[in-house]
């Protein structure tokens, strides 16, 4: 359902008279091209040197003082009160100049355990990150990269920086030091000659993300329930693939998956899921088991049986689908919730084996307020609610989410792990 709201704010009337009222003024997020170049700058004494990598960015550097389309902060060498004020005196006076759409980001470091000063400092990054995040406006962005490594990885740095990243905003990204992943030898094709599986795939966001994966190369597995097999099948189809219809609760559900790739996996994404909503009262059990079934259980069923059978190749990535609602929690939602924060803790906790014992990653991406036909259903002001209750004030699109995961599924996303990445341009629900 087209938001007639955000396409109001875009007239002149609508202009004038929301801003008369004080209503809230979305910008159309530009998810083509970036208009402008970069500016770097730094606030500390930094050992880094991020010039390289953001000169392969694709946007180029901003030596005067227009209007850039990316600034991007390196504030790793931040390790006290003094050196924090530089933050401030290296953004004040350039973030008004930052182009609709543009991008922010800063460089940080990760916290020293034994200097509670350059802890303390570091910690303050994320405060201040969020807190301009919620500010900046006009369908800007910006987020805070916690590097571990001396280089920036640069597949974060191009996803960040892109318009790929329209409806990723007030995020903390920590990105270590280990399995960095050697670049592709096409950039545009990073996930040529990879086979990738997509559960829940025949529509909605699961059918954006198949058909952001088979964009960038990979041979697409569409899989979904056997009553939609049609679906699935004409989903994979138009994009090359192979349809598979299956029942992801089934108790086997992973061995007949292994069985039926017998080259393996190179990209695994738990995107199937349910909603029964209903108060806690008046919950009965089978919509409590139902939901946590299918969005939980059958996913530490599969991701456990897929590993035990080294069916995820080396170098592999793992993307689960969690919610804004397993972070925050939603009211007649206490099965989804739970389901969704349990995509979390799974995520917390298999991130470190997967990666020692598997060579696999193991990330999330968390959607916020997306438009597909189930939200479309929800009643209007609720629906409204949704949609502006975030820094953006508007909702996403099934391919902001489908974007996110490509990234976290990128063979130079390697250092990108236990990562729950939400999509819900800065949602003001939860943290």
């Amino acid at each position: 359902m087209a938001d007639r709201y955000l396409s109001f704010t875009g007239t002149a009337p609508g202009r004038f008279l929301t801003r008369r009222l004080g209503l809230p003024q979305p910008a159309e997020l530009r998810r083509d091209a970036l208009d402008g170049g970069l500016l770097h700058l730094t606030a500390g004494k930094s050992d880094l040197d991020p010039a390289p990598v953001l000169a392969r960015t694709g946007l180029a550097r901003d030596e005067d003082d227009g209007r850039p389309a990316a600034v991007v902060l390196d504030a790793t060498g931040v390790r006290d009160i003094d050196s924090l004020a530089e933050v401030h005196a290296a953004l004040h006076p350039v973030v008004r100049s930052v182009a609709a759409s543009g991008r922010v980001v800063v460089l940080g470091a990760p916290l020293d355990a034994g200097n509670h000063h350059q802890a303390a400092v570091q910690q303050a990054l994320e405060g201040f990150t969020r807190s301009l995040g919620k500010e900046i406006g006009r369908g800007r962005t910006v987020n805070l990269v916690r590097l571990t490594d001396a280089a920036p990885a640069e597949s974060t740095l191009r996803f960040l920086l892109s318009p790929a990243s329209a409806y990723v905003s007030g995020q903390v990204i920590e990105v270590g030091a280990e399995a960095q992943g050697a670049g592709p030898d096409d950039w545009t094709l990073p996930l040529a000659g990879r086979t990738a599986l997509v559960t829940g795939a025949a529509r909605g966001i699961g059918a954006a993300v198949a058909e952001t994966l088979a964009g960038q190369g990979a041979h697409v597995v569409v899989l979904d329930v056997p009553q939609a097999e049609d679906a699935a099948r004409r989903a994979a189809e138009r994009l090359g693939g192979t349809a598979l219809a299956l029942d992801i609760t089934a108790a086997d559900a992973g061995e007949r998956i292994a069985a039926a790739l017998p080259g393996g996996l190179d990209v695994l994404v738990h995107n199937a899921g349910i909603t029964r909503d209903r108060r806690l009262v008046n919950m009965p059990a089978d919509r409590w088991s139902s939901v946590l079934d299918v969005n939980l259980a059958s996913v530490l069923r599969t991701t456990d049986a897929l590993l035990a059978a080294g069916a995820v190749n080396r170098g592999g990535r793992i993307v689960a689908t969690a919610s804004i609602a397993g972070l925050a929690g939603n009211a007649g939602q206490t099965n989804y919730g739970a389901s969704k924060a349990g995509i979390v803790g799974l995520v917390r906790s298999l991130a470190p084996s997967a990666l020692a014992g598997h060579g696999v990653t193991v990330n999330a991406v968390a959607p916020g307020f997306i438009e597909t036909k189930m939200t479309a259903a929800v009643p209007l002001f609720i629906r409204e609610a949704g949609r502006r209750m975030n820094s953006l004030t508007q909702g996403g699109l099934p391919a902001d989410v489908a974007e996110t995961t490509a990234w976290l599924a990128h063979p130079a996303s390697g250092a990108v792990n236990g990562q729950v990445v939400r999509v819900c341009g800065q949602s003001l629900l939860g943290a």
